[in-house]
């Protein structure tokens, strides 16, 4: 499915404008139809993926408990 700049920006919960400075640059593809860019929306699966996970492994760290006995010795 494809997108043009502004659904993109919702999208991805961006600026309008970091999104078509992104697509003049060339990190986000797209396809330039003569009147607008077209934005193809599968190539974000991956890194939405990736985000959710990175999420998710932060929780998990964050709701480890601090073992009770942190056995540490005092080599002085």
């Amino acid at each position: 499915m494809y997108l043009s700049i502004e659904e993109t920006a919702d999208f991805l919960s961006m600026p309008e404008q970091q999104v078509r400075r992104y697509v003049l640059d060339g990190r986000i593809k797209s396809v330039h139809d003569g009147e607008q860019y077209l934005i193809n929306q599968s190539q974000f699966e991956r890194h939405l993926e990736q985000v959710e996970d990175v999420k998710r492994q932060i929780d998990e760290w964050r709701n480890t408990p601090i073992p009770d006995d942190i056995d540490v010795k005092d080599e002085d």
